[in-house]
């Protein structure tokens, strides 16, 4: 909770799940870094399986985030391309319903930027500011042995969501970033994770620039989702 929160009581759960969305524009204002460990240590208490605790952490800021993003920024201008990535974002043929689905998020956010249809030059602009963390003071780098399996990886993902919906509890927002990892390398080079670990994502953490437009993206009614089997 930050201190305005703290005086007027904690945030409802289901405010902050509610609240939670990927937010792609930041002020330039600090987190503390006392605020950062109490999230990751409260965090801590994510379910895993038989307690693995699979995830592995890293949290730049200040200068070394500044380098990241000047690296990550000079490959953006240079062309380079993207590093090879270690596991599949998404199945190569998404059938129906996840198809229209990611069709429907990509009109919403591409529209809400004013970038037409087919204008991938633009959507490739609007890309690079993945790498720049969308302007945010802080980043979150998880990292998975290559040695998991699936159950693991959804240990990770558990992990992450206690991450964004205690940072909301803290007056913060986040994005999660699966596309950090095509450029893993230039992460690498930052902070130095031992061998045998896969970056998985980044996530962007900070304080909301409000002036930054967008549209919240719906979900599915929940009779897509969920079946009650009941008397």
């Amino acid at each position: 909770m930050s201190s305005g929160e703290r005086g007027g009581g904690p945030l409802d759960v289901y405010e902050a799940v509610t609240s939670r969305r990927a937010v792609r524009g930041f002020i330039d204002r600090p987190v503390a870094r006392e605020v950062l460990e109490r999230v990751l240590s409260a965090a801590a208490w994510a379910p895993s399986g038989s307690n693995l605790q699979p995830w592995r952490a890293y949290v730049v800021t200040g200068g070394p985030l500044a380098e990241l993003k000047k690296r990550a920024g000079e490959r953006v201008a240079a062309g380079d391309s993207w590093d090879e990535r270690e596991y599949e974002m998404y199945p190569p043929a998404l059938k129906s319903p996840y198809y229209e689905r990611r069709s429907a998020f990509g009109e919403e956010r591409y529209g809400a930027l004013g970038i037409p249809r087919g204008d991938w030059e633009a959507r490739q602009r609007a890309a690079a500011d993945n790498w720049q963390a969308f302007g945010a003071p802080a980043a979150l780098f998880c990292y998975i042995d290559r040695d998991m399996g699936r159950p693991q990886w959804a240990d990770l993902g558990m992990f992450l969501q206690t991450v964004m919906l205690l940072l909301r509890a803290e007056g913060l927002n986040s994005c999660p970033q699966m596309a950090w990892s095509v450029f893993r390398k230039t992460v690498a080079e930052v902070v130095s994770p031992p061998e045998g670990l896969i970056l998985f994502c980044g996530m962007s953490i900070g304080f909301e620039d409000v002036t930054v437009d967008y549209i919240r993206t719906g979900r599915a009614p929940l009779d897509e989702t969920v079946t009650f089997v009941d008397g």
